[in-house]
């Protein structure tokens, strides 16, 4: 006799997983590969999944946290999605290291506005989280001490500028947007005067993203996002379906990290996943519960995206020369 599954509703997050950023810099890593051969050595986690990460080790790339662990090559030398100090491409040319850059473009648009607000003589506040690789290498686009870390609103009462007349503030890209609007309102509350960017830096995917957890959080008995931990986008997913109002929010980075006995007496599951979670650990997680439940499944669609980043000029080139990339249209770069 066949056992009956308890019947379980899936609201699956649109948009969710990889973003324009993540995509691009996994692009480069393939397209790399296959250009120019492994090894291809990469500077820090391309993204932070290590799914990825071992699925692009397993292709040939090496990754390294320094760039004296890499050996004198004329092979690739590729830059992390989070971005790096202006020190490391410094040290790359000295090194004679062909690199390429995967930083993602909006978070090259927070390097440049850090500059321009340097350029304009104002202090600048950067808000984020301290030892985060965006962080660092937003910091370091400029000389150490330019740039102060706020991480609070706590922190916002706390600082002592030389001049409250004269601040600029930018963001991290992968911020929670309501905890990062209290900040920004404390500063502006406290240094009316503030400047800040003519755009949000809160890049689209991390705010298209929570603003669909904030929607079916409340609608189920768990929240489930697809992340790693050490991923700032994925653990701020899990706080807002918490915060949403879900009973539990999880951050898993796989099914096998399901822990079925403490999920008890469900009825609806919510799920999403962070901007460098690959589909294939979504797919893997909603077949976990097909086995367990009798699932249906409702995709819930916030936004819609459509956004491509440009890969290196220098890439695109020499990928097309080798007759592994077909010359075409160029892909749309958003500034």
């Amino acid at each position: 006799m066949t056992e009956t599954k308890p019947p379980l509703d899936i609201y699956l997050c649109a948009p969710r997983g990889f973003c324009a950023g993540v995509d691009r810099a996994i692009q480069i890593v393939e397209l790399a590969l296959a250009t120019y051969g492994a090894p291809v050595y990469v500077r820090h986690e391309i993204v932070h999944n290590k799914f990825v990460v071992e699925s692009l080790k397993a292709k040939g790339a090496v990754f390294v946290e320094e760039l004296d662990e890499v050996p004198a090559t004329k092979q690739p030398v590729i830059f992390s999605a989070h971005g790096v100090p202006k020190s490391v491409p410094e040290n790359a040319r000295e090194l004679n290291f062909f690199y390429l850059d995967a930083t993602c473009p909006l978070v090259s648009k927070v390097h440049k506005e850090a500059m321009l607000h340097d350029k304009r003589g104002h202090e600048i506040i950067l808000i984020g989280h301290e030892g985060h690789p965006e962080v660092i290498g937003t910091m370091g686009q400029l000389e150490e001490g330019v740039v102060k870390l706020i991480e609070t609103v706590e922190d916002v009462a706390a600082f002592e500028p030389r001049d409250p007349n004269n601040l600029a503030w930018i963001t991290q890209t992968t911020l929670s947007v309501d905890d990062t609007a209290d900040i920004i309102a404390a500063l502006k509350d406290r240094f009316p005067a503030i400047t800040g960017p003519n755009k949000n830096d809160i890049c689209y995917a991390t705010t298209n993203r929570q603003e669909a957890v904030k929607i079916v959080a409340p609608k189920a008995d768990v929240m489930i996002v697809v992340g790693a931990p050490n991923s700032s986008n994925s653990k701020r997913l899990r706080e807002v379906g918490e915060r949403a109002g879900c009973r539990q929010s999880l951050l898993l980075q796989r099914a096998s990290e399901i822990d079925w006995d403490s999920l008890g007496a469900i009825s609806s599951v919510a799920i999403t996943a962070g901007a460098s979670a690959p589909e294939v650990l979504v797919e893997e997680v909603i077949e976990a519960f097909r086995t367990r439940y009798d699932v249906t499944l409702d995709v819930v669609v916030t936004a819609k995206e459509d956004i491509i980043f440009n890969i290196p000029r220098e890439l695109r080139e020499a990928a097309i020369a080798a007759g592994v990339l077909e010359e075409g249209p160029k892909a749309v770069a958003v500034n």
